[in-house]
This record gives structure tokens, sequence and C-alpha cells, in this order.
């Protein structure tokens, strides 16, 4: 954005020169016109395609480059002239672009156009001529409205930065902490916390940020662990952004992407994710700017090879380490077996737990779904997404109200969800991660509908190629469809009764949980093992 800002003045500088001023030299028109349109095609352009291949942005910017000459023709030139120019002027552009991605500048760039738009002629006419791209003046209010614009973002953009640096000055620690992690929700302690203990086993200390004042962190008790809420909205970002520390692990996507940008005094970041299935599934650029990923799945680390591959970026470091949270899953589901007293023979107990959003199964069918698992005559449990209580209120509030707790139903908020996944017979889903907890770990089977998901906000979207998710769930279970919901107390007898789902959560398992039960210890033995290699490269470079 400031390429495109200094840009545009520079473009109305030259416009403004050659129509106000008549003894300026034609070399000073010729290097603001030049410097402008560098800094807008090479430089601003360039980089708000940053997330698209080398190709792709080569010959965007070269194309809106060479489609600005057309111009010329509303200047009179004749249109033989101005395809030669607009030709010359893709070419010229697209090296250039290559140019600039190549050393990072545009410099390079500004100084070979300059150069040859001067031997081209443009002085031909003495030293007080001025350089005027023909039909570019038709384009002026066009710029000056783009420059308001540009102005306007570049100034809160400013203000937003200072503001953060504000928040988070003099918060930054005083010594480099080793390990920190972020949490953005209570909820993700589950996710960090078979780490943080195999850290403390170690003698390792923990710094653990969190968005939450009621964290479990708090009052878990681990040796070595210190717990600090960071505050919400723009006060959580300056904590962040102004961080000290060698190692970063989080669950949470988005680095660099939106307002929680790399501290320059953090030397890592890991990323850890917190289901068992598709990386792709996050938001677009997600895990991007992440220095290394722990991954549960081989297919995982070819999607993030992948994507680095289309966005031409340099390579993470990836570890396979398992999925540590789903192993303590594991083993308090042997805990809550052990204890429990040999079950006797009951009705049914069937578990709603959707995700949320748009796509998912409330929002498609909301009503229709509930009706027609009351009338299996099975028992009912509906978990929404946490998410859901938030983003879809209005929503669950009118389907809680019409379909209260009764003997038949019941809704489930509890935090811990192992002892409703413990109960429930056979659940029903979506594109929910709690899915694949549900059957590799309880070993159930799965009821999946397949909505029209747009995968257009997610990394999926660039791939281009099908879900990993979508050959994994018709071997956990039955898809339920529009068509087939009024079967659905048949389809539920099935899965229960049908070897070959037994046998597919054994393939899927192998697939996408790899090393049970040595997540923690897989993924503390990668964080120790990259904050001993920092400390010697510091060392070394002293």
């Amino acid at each position: 954005m400031n390429e495109l800002i200094l840009g545009t003045l520079l473009q109305a500088a030259a416009h403004g020169l050659s129509g106000w001023i008549t003894a300026v030299p034609a070399a000073v028109v010729l290097l603001l016109q030049t410097a402008s349109e560098e800094l807008i095609f090479r430089g601003a352009l360039l980089k708000a395609l940053s997330g698209r291949s080398r190709t792709a942005r080569v010959l965007a910017s070269a194309g809106a480059f060479a489609l600005l000459h057309l111009f010329n023709l509303s200047a009179g030139y004749e249109a033989g002239f101005v395809c030669v120019q607009t030709g010359a002027a893709f070419v010229f552009g697209a090296a250039f672009a290559v140019m600039a991605l190549k050393t990072g500048s545009v410099i390079p760039g500004l100084i070979c156009h300059y150069l040859i738009d001067a031997a081209g002629g443009e002085f031909a006419s003495g030293a007080f001529l001025l350089y005027i791209d023909p039909g570019t003046g038709s384009m002026l209010f066009t710029l000056l409205l783009g420059l308001i614009g540009a102005s306007v973002y570049g100034i809160r953009a400013a203000a937003m930065k200072l503001r953060l640096k504000m928040i988070g000055a003099g918060k930054a620690d005083p010594n480099k902490a080793p390990f920190v992690i972020f949490s953005d929700n209570k909820r993700y302690w589950s996710v960090f916390a078979p780490v943080v203990r195999e850290l403390s086993a170690r003698g390792k200390t923990v710094l653990y940020l969190t968005a939450s004042r009621d964290d479990p962190a708090f009052s878990c008790g681990i040796e070595g662990l210190t717990a600090e809420f960071t505050g919400e909205g723009n006060k959580m970002f300056g904590r962040l952004n102004n961080l000290n520390a060698a190692v970063v692990l989080s669950t949470t996507p988005g680095l660099e992407v939106y307002q929680w940008k790399r501290s320059p005094k953090v030397n890592w970041y890991v990323h850890l994710p917190h289901a068992a299935s598709e990386i792709s599934l996050y938001r677009m650029f997600g895990i991007d700017y992440y220095d290394a990923i722990l991954l549960s799945g081989q297919y995982q680390a070819e999607d993030v090879r992948a994507l680095e591959a289309l966005r031409d970026l340099p390579a993470k470091e990836i570890r396979m380490v398992g999925i540590p949270y789903m192993d303590e899953m594991a083993k308090k589901a042997q805990k809550l077996s052990a204890e429990s007293d040999p079950a006797a023979p009951s009705e049914r107990t069937v578990l709603l737990a959707p995700s949320w959003g748009g796509s998912a199964i409330l929002a498609v069918y909301g009503e229709k779904i509930i009706d027609v698992l009351l009338q299996t005559g099975y028992h009912v449990i509906v978990r929404p997404h946490p998410q859901s209580f938030t983003a879809e209120k209005a929503l669950l509030d009118e389907l809680m109200r019409k379909y209260p707790n009764s003997d038949r139903l019941e809704w489930n908020r509890d935090l811990d969800n192992s002892a409703v996944l413990k109960r429930a017979d056979i659940m029903v889903s979506d594109f929910s991660g709690v899915i694949f907890e549900f059957a590799l770990i309880y070993n159930k089977p799965v009821i999946y509908t397949d909505p029209d998901f747009d995968l257009s906000p997610y990394d999926a979207w660039w791939l281009n190629k099908p879900l990993w998710t979508a050959s994994a769930l018709p071997r956990l279970g039955q898809r339920l469809t529009e068509e087939n919901m009024p079967r659905l107390k048949e389809l539920i007898d099935q899965c229960l009764t049908d070897p070959r789902f037994a046998r597919g959560r054994e393939e899927v398992k192998a697939e996408t949980w790899l090393y049970p039960g040595e997540g923690a210890r897989r993924a503390a033995d990668y964080l120790v093992e990259k904050y001993d290699a920092l400390v010697r490269k510091e060392g070394e470079e002293k």
C-alpha cells in the first residue's frame, strides 16, 4: 500500500509539472513518471498478489502495465502504433516484474525503465521538453481518486500500527522467554496441555499467553508454567506483536495476515493443528507465515508443500508428531471405560454434533434434522459447536425454545466432551473435526452430511483437488442427504452393524493419526531441539 500511495503521488506530480510548469527539464518529469509506474505495477500490485504464484504475479503486473498504454488511442495515436507500444510494454513490464521479484526491489527495474524511455526518444525535442505518456492525462481523475482512497487507508493503517505499538510499549519481556504458547481461547487448553506437561517433565519453563480470563492454564498447577491473560482485541495484539521469545507455539491461524504480526523479537513460530483432518481448511493464508508446522498425516504435508509452491513461499519445517490432544482423549476414554460398570442393554443414543456456519448441518437442515432424529425413537443429544452460541445465537435460541430438554432430547455444552462422546453410540455431524475424534478414539461409526460446502474462503480452494476428508468419511459411516433423511433410522442401524465401517476406521486412523500415544513427546522433542539449535546459532554469530 505504501508503494501505491507514493506511486500515485508521483503520477499526480508528473501531470502537475507537465501542465502547470513549463520550464522543468524532461529528465525530472520522466523520472517521476517512471518511478510512479514502477511503484504501482512492480511494487503495490506485486505485493497485493503475494498469495499467487510467481508466474501469475508477473503476468498480472505486465498485463496491467500493457493495458495502461491502450489509453493512447484516446490521444489520437494510430491503432497499429498503439498495438506495438502495448506489446512492448507487456514484454518490458514482465522483465521489470521478474527483476523486482528476484531482487526484492523496484530500483533495478526503475533504472532500466528510465533508460529505455530516455533512449527511445523521450528527450528528442531538447532539454526543456516535458515527458507525458500520451493518453495518461485522461487517467488523472482516476489516479486522484485512488490517491484519496490510498491516503485514507494509509492513515488508518498508520494509526492502527501506532496504537498497537503504544499499547505494547513497555510490555515486551525484558528477557527472552525460551518457550511461549499462545492460545486465543480456553477451549484449546486440551491441545496444549499434553505438550506443556512434557516440557515441564524435562525441566523447561513455559509462558502461556491466553485470551481467556478463565483458562484452565491458570489453575492447572503444572510446574514451570506461567499463565498470563493477554487482554482482548488491540491489547492482545499489542502484547503479541512485541513478544520477546525464542520459540512460539500456537494453534491459531492467520499469523501476519490480520492484526497478529510476527514480532521482530521472536526467532521461531510453530503451528500445532487442533483437528485430525485437512490443514487446508484454514482460512486463506492461515499458516503461510509460520516457520514450522507439526502434523499428523502425510496428506497434510503434501498440501502444505503444494500451497508453498503455488504461492512461492519458503519451505516450512515439517515434523510429523501425531496428535497430542487426541492421545490424551484416548487415555481418558480408556479410564472412563475402566471405571464404568458394565452397561446394561438400553436404547441407542445418537449424538448430533455439528460445526457452525452457513454450510453446517443446523444451518442447512435446522428443525428437520432434529425432527427426523426424534422419530427414530432413540435418545438424542445435541451438542452445537461453541462458536454457534455467538455466531448463530438466534438460530440456537429458536431451536432450544422449540426443542427443550426432555427424556428424549438433551442439549450439551460441557467444556470437556469426553463423557458425551462415550455415551453416544453413533454421531451425526458435518465437516466438524469432532467426527474424527469420535470415530478414531471411541471406535464408533458416524453419519455425515455433505452440504454444498463453499471452499472459496479456504486454502483448499487453491489446491483444486478433492479433500482427503471426502475419501475418509465414506469409510467411517453413511452419508446423509435430503433424499435419504426419511430413512435415517435404517442408516443408523446399518452403520452400527456393518463390519466394513470398523475396517474403514482403522484405515483412516493410519492415514491421519501417526504415532498414536507419542504426540506430546514428539512435539516437545521438536521444540527443545529447535530451541537448542537457535541458542547454538546465536552463540556462533556472536
